[in-house]
């Protein structure tokens, strides 16, 4: 993009949207994967469909990526805001 360009596009650059989203989403896995280990794998005996355990991991996944990268993309507004001041 060049340096003049203005809106949506300039702004989400700025806030490194696409770095923050696949931090977020990267941690949202990564807390899926430790939440499935410790309550569905270690106990061993569930009494449910292994599809219900799977909706329920991408469910997780995805609601703790995208807080994560809410939560990134308000720090990395703040940071910016402050260097404006």
């Amino acid at each position: 993009m060049s340096d003049n360009e203005t809106g949506p596009g300039r702004l989400l650059e700025a806030l490194h949207l696409r770095r923050n989203a696949l931090v977020g989403f990267a941690v949202g896995i990564a807390v899926t994967a430790a939440v499935f280990t410790f309550f569905v794998v270690l106990p061993g005996a569930t009494t449910q469909s292994p599809v219900y355990y799977a909706a329920l991991a991408f469910v997780l996944a995805m609601a703790v990526g995208g807080l994560a990268t809410v939560l990134l993309l308000a720090y990395r507004a703040y940071r910016l805001s402050r260097e404006l001041s």
